[in-house]
């Protein structure tokens, strides 16, 4: 099946979405396909992308609507280690509005001393927002990385913290 992608607006900028077969490959808060293709790693790249409508794009138009449960059940497809995919499951079932720190995701992960790998974890999600990795922080509170930039990652917290 060929892959598709489709980029929709939203208020935090272009959203741009990789699927094949009705699941989720990549997205992020871009409108070039290359960054999108470049969050996969060589070997799972899809070869026949094209533009196309993707089956998830309602629900993150729904998302930004203030539906915030509309991409929790949305397929995803990533490729990675045991420990990566488990830990892309776990990112899944941490609730909107209520973040995690690095600490406490390693410790739900199982491994509490495990923090780099629980941060490495959320920087090789390729599924941003379906996997929602902006939901976990530094101690302490402040934002710590995100691939697709703070200002996203604050955006998507703030719309989160106010339902």
């Amino acid at each position: 099946m060929t892959a598709i992608l489709q980029t929709v607006d939203t208020p935090d900028g272009p959203f741009t979405i990789l699927e094949e077969d009705g699941r989720v490959l990549a997205s992020g808060w871009t409108d070039d396909p290359a960054r999108i293709l470049g969050r996969l790693r060589a070997d799972r790249v899809p070869q026949d992308a094209a533009s196309g409508r993707a089956l998830s794009a309602e629900r993150v138009l729904a998302y930004y609507d203030g539906d915030l449960g509309a991409i929790d059940d949305v397929p995803v497809a990533q490729h990675g280690t045991t420990m990566q995919t488990s830990g892309w499951d776990a990112l899944r079932r941490i609730p909107a509005g209520r973040p995690l720190t690095y600490s406490e995701f390693a410790a739900h992960l199982g491994s509490p001393t495990a923090v780099r790998a629980a941060a490495s974890i959320c920087a090789r999600n390729a599924a941003a927002l379906f996997v929602p990795c902006h939901r976990v922080l530094r101690t302490g509170g402040a934002l710590g990385g995100f691939a697709w930039g703070l200002d996203v990652k604050m955006s998507l917290l703030q719309r989160e913290a106010t339902k």
